[in-house]
């Protein structure tokens, strides 16, 4: 009998690692070559110096255009959505089984919404916690609950 593959991602808005189990006891493993890194530029690096201008349609004066999106967010926002589409190519390749996400609150929301519904069908767990600074090891004692690690 196949051991069933168990993915945790572990993601925050701009770092993310997968690490699998394939059964009780046998702890968490990275898995090689998905360990991914979101773009870090500073907000200068992100947008124009200045906001743009607009003319008024009544006289002549003019009025700066305030910028309708965070820059970082959107980066977030982009960042998650490659993470979906990695874990959607990988689930087609048969390479896991069920998925248990761990991320920041946010970014977990984010993946909700970004996760096709294949992946979602095989979601097993969800952690609302950034996790991505701490060890492998250290992980596994916060996913007691869902999973026997």
């Amino acid at each position: 009998m196949k051991p069933t593959r168990t993915w945790v991602l572990i993601a925050d808005g701009a770092r993310a690692r997968i690490l699998e189990n394939d059964g009780p006891n046998h702890g968490l493993n990275a898995v090689e070559g998905l360990e991914f890194r979101g773009d870090h530029s500073a907000t200068h690096d992100l947008v124009s110096d200045r906001e743009g201008r607009s003319f008024s349609s009544h006289g002549y004066g003019r009025s700066a255009i305030d910028s309708r999106s965070d820059p970082h967010r959107d980066l977030k926002t982009k960042f998650a959505d490659q993470l979906a589409s990695v874990l959607a190519q990988r689930l087609e390749q048969k390479s896991y089984d069920r998925l248990i996400i761990v991320a920041s609150p946010v970014t977990l929301g984010d993946l909700r919404s970004a996760i096709s519904p294949h992946v979602r069908a095989v979601v097993v767990g969800e952690v609302a916690q950034d996790l991505t600074k701490i060890s492998n090891d250290e992980v596994a004692s916060h996913l007691k609950d869902v999973l026997i690690v």
